[in-house]
């Protein structure tokens, strides 16, 4: 039995942009969720933005692919989810009741 290793994306570089708030939100949020938020939004967009230019060729390695070479057994059987789609679920399920 052969298993495929696990593959992630590595960030390293620099933080732009700004995040953007959700519109007529009845959440309230605290200072330091909205400095996280803030944090990974950030993150994410300077991740895109060098996986864009890396591969127009204009830039090379600021983002990397990591793969492990032993893999986690446990982790086997991991399925990722669509975060939105749960939040969305979620919503739908809370307006029902």
């Amino acid at each position: 039995m052969t298993s495929s290793p696990v593959s992630r994306v590595v960030y390293n570089g620099k933080r732009n942009s700004s995040p953007r708030s959700p519109p007529n939100s009845s959440e309230i949020f605290t200072p330091a969720h909205e400095e996280n938020v803030r944090f990974i939004y950030e993150a994410w967009q300077g991740v895109e933005r060098d996986l864009r230019s890396q591969m127009s060729g204009s830039e090379r390695g600021l983002v990397e692919e990591y793969v492990e070479k032993v893999p986690n057994p446990s982790l086997k059987t991991f399925k990722p989810i669509d975060l939105s789609d749960l939040k969305r679920r979620n919503t739908q399920d809370t307006k029902k009741s």
